[in-house]
């Protein structure tokens, strides 16, 4: 074979029966076959086979094998992100004219989405209070094909109480998807507690660095396995296998880390509980968040992120000036990983509710803990001077 040709064609050289305890990273698009009559176009590549690089090498179907495991679905896809995990449940379960339900604290860009891109495509979706339960009922129609649920909800940390909600869909034939990426999936057992499809953005505590974007959507039927999967296919949702493979990485020490951020987190807003300028904290394993009783009853722990609202002696400014004078707290989006993140929510919308600019969401990340309480206490004593 001439020198060109030989650089290209496909050939393993090194020697084979290579262990290791770090899961290998397969990247490719065009998967090999022996014959034509093999050739398939097929996006459930653990039942007929390798296909095509779109639907995943095997370190996403290990990834994949595993978050299923984990959450104890049937299947899980692994997509981009939590946004695109979110659209495709949507376009999965819904189509023109039918009626889809979400809480009004749920993820900002799902709601965006519902008056958006699904607006324009002849789908309704009608915000609800996420502290109605079994009242949902009420508002389940004919056409209802999809009830989102988030708890606890995003910055305002509200908890759902998931099981009357199921039990009100299911009985109406709606179907019902949950946002589950403050648990990551452990913390709070979905499928145990009656949700047809659960989701969560890999993106936080899977990732655990802050440099990855990925999602998941599991069900744990394979009549919904079939119905996610052919959107999936068609909507061409393809992921990088070395980001799976960070991910794989991360769950290796998801444990730890989920203990460490619970412990330090509760540290840290048990202090704001008892700081004179602080009117409220909005931490689910505190009877001051709404919907606390159905955390203790339904949830195995807390992690990361939690909100807190300054009192009304403080105005919007000296909030944002809170915020810019912090040092160990970093200013970002996004949450779940090492480090600790603030951000203030000046226009955050919440029914009946005007935090006034006062509003803020941490992430306590892996920081001593010490030095971040005595972070915020400089912060807050800067602002009263």
């Amino acid at each position: 074979m001439h020198w060109q040709s030989r650089l290209v064609q496909p050939q393993t050289l090194a020697a084979p029966g290579f262990e290791s305890l770090a899961t290998p990273t397969y990247r490719g698009s065009t998967v090999l076959f022996n014959k034509q009559a093999d050739v398939v176009d097929a996006w459930d590549q653990a039942k007929g086979g390798y296909s095509y690089g779109l639907y995943g090498t095997p370190t996403t179907l290990e990834l994949s094998g595993r978050i299923a495991q984990l959450e104890g679905a049937l299947h899980s896809f692994v997509v981009p992100g939590g946004q695109a995990a979110i659209a495709l449940v949507y376009f999965a379960l819904c189509k023109a004219g039918s009626h889809a339900l979400v809480p009004h604290n749920a993820y900002g860009p799902n709601k965006e989405m519902a008056q958006g891109l699904l607006k324009g495509l002849g789908i309704d979706v009608e915000p609800y209070d996420p502290l109605i339960g079994a009242g949902i009922a009420d508002l389940i129609r004919d056409n209802t094909a999809l009830i989102w649920v988030e708890s606890p909800g995003s910055v305002t940390m509200e908890i759902q109480d998931v099981p009357a909600i199921c039990a009100a869909a299911h009985e109406k034939g709606a179907l019902v998807a949950i946002d589950n990426t403050y648990a990551a999936g452990v913390l709070f057992d979905a499928f145990a507690h009656g949700v047809d499809i659960n989701m969560q953005a890999l993106t936080k505590y899977v990732g655990g660095h802050s440099d990855l974007l990925l999602g998941t959507v599991s069900v744990n039927t394979e009549a919904l396995k079939e119905q996610v999967g052919g959107t999936f296919k068609q909507l061409g949702l393809a992921v990088s296998p070395d980001d799976c493979n960070l991910a794989l990485r991360g769950l290796q020490t998801l444990g730890l880390r989920l203990a460490h951020l619970e412990k330090s987190t509760l540290e840290v807003a048990e202090w704001l509980s008892n700081h004179p300028a602080v009117s409220q904290v909005f931490h689910p394993a505190f009877p001051s968040c709404p919907g606390h009783e159905i955390w203790k009853r339904d949830f195995t722990g807390s992690s990361s992120v939690f909100s807190f609202l300054f009192s009304d002696d403080y105005t919007a400014e000296q909030v944002e000036a809170f915020i810019d004078t912090l040092e160990m707290f970093k200013i970002g989006m996004s949450w779940g990983g090492v480090t600790s993140l603030a951000l203030v929510y000046p226009n955050i919308e919440r029914p009946g509710k005007d935090y006034a600019g006062r509003l803020v969401r941490l992430n306590i990340g892996l920081e001593h803990t010490p030095e971040l309480i005595a972070d915020l206490e400089r912060a807050m004593v800067a602002i009263t001077q």
